[in-house]
């Protein structure tokens, strides 16, 4: 979902806060688009340019429906109501939505499930649009992690493991899912946690064997070995709330392995981990735990799902990893 902020009247203060919460782009008048492009490398939108409709009769949605097919950028005015925007959804997405509150963005994003393809935040939200950008570009919903029983640890010898450092700082219970099997994923901890011997680095997921699956947004996968800078990987808390983060930079080695085995009712996943103190799983409580002091019998947080992945991407056919 894009995020604008409608600096209409034109203020500077605006579009500061804009640019310094994240947002997609800038509508604003034609007199000062080269103001707002001076500023920062961001979209900047014409307000004499878009189809503004305000949706007050069953005509008005046949016209968004209509200019938004035809390739226009429709806005629908502040005060709109959910039958009618869902009316339009069940036939094009490609429309905004003005919302003057938290709560009206909120609504906007989730109408039928899908939401509107953006929202413009008008200057009554300006105090939330930090909270806006945070809930609906970078929060992605909720996934179900369940509690893995460990079966079996073993020494793996030496392999290639990759550090993912990302752009934000996380947060205890926070990581990525990685495992052997897209069918079976394991949350590897973010190395958040004070150490005697190394300092903790929040920004970084130790997160395992390069040939790994890791569950990227958008249900897609990826080798661990295949991340790069700039992408975009799911960052999962032990609640099961996922967020977006940015890879700065992916630090592959030759370490000394762990191979770590798991079951839940019947189905069993593995993972290979470097075998280091600060390199951690996720229990139940959202703590995390050292694969040094794991053992057999202890619970950590995994993922199940269905096998079948080609090129990250979900497929139906009969595959077994």
């Amino acid at each position: 979902m894009r995020i604008y902020c409608a600096a209409l009247p034109f203020a500077t203060e605006t579009v500061t806060l804009a640019l310094e919460s994240g947002v997609d782009g800038i509508i604003t008048d034609t007199a000062h688009l080269e103001a707002v492009r001076a500023l920062a490398k961001t979209e900047v939108l014409d307000s004499n340019h878009l189809c503004r409709i305000r949706l007050a009769s069953k005509a008005d949605e046949e016209e968004a429906v209509r200019q938004a097919q035809a390739g226009q950028t429709v806005v629908l005015a502040a005060g709109w109501e959910i039958i009618p925007v869902e009316n339009i959804l069940a036939q094009t997405r490609a429309v905004l939505a003005e919302v003057t509150s938290l709560e009206e963005a909120r609504v906007a994003a989730g109408i039928l499930e899908c939401g509107v393809a953006g929202v413009v935040v008008l200057p009554q939200a300006a105090r939330s649009l930090k909270t806006i950008v945070a809930e609906l570009r970078e929060s992605l919903g909720t996934l179900e992690l369940v509690p893995a029983t460990i079966t079996a640890i073993a020494e793996a010898g030496l392999g290639h493991r990759v550090c993912v450092d990302t752009t934000r700082l996380l947060t205890t219970g926070a990581g990525l899912l990685v495992g052997n099997s897209s069918a079976f994923t394991f949350l590897v901890h973010a190395e958040t946690e004070t150490n005697p011997y190394v300092a903790p680095r929040p920004f970084r997921i130790n997160a395992g064997a390069v040939h790994s699956y890791c569950l990227l947004p958008e249900d897609r996968t990826c080798y661990l070995e295949e991340l790069d800078a700039g992408e975009r990987v799911l960052i999962v808390h032990a609640s099961g709330h996922t967020s977006r983060a940015t890879v700065g930079r992916v630090k592959t080695e030759v370490r000394p392995m762990l191979r770590i085995e798991a079951e839940v009712g019947g189905q069993r996943g593995t993972i290979f981990l470097q075998n280091a103190e600060t390199i951690r799983l996720t229990r139940p409580n959202g703590q995390p735990v050292s694969v040094v002091t794991l053992a057999p019998g202890d619970e950590v947080l995994c993922r199940l799902d269905r096998a079948g992945r080609h090129f990250g991407m979900r497929i139906e056919e009969d595959i077994r990893e």
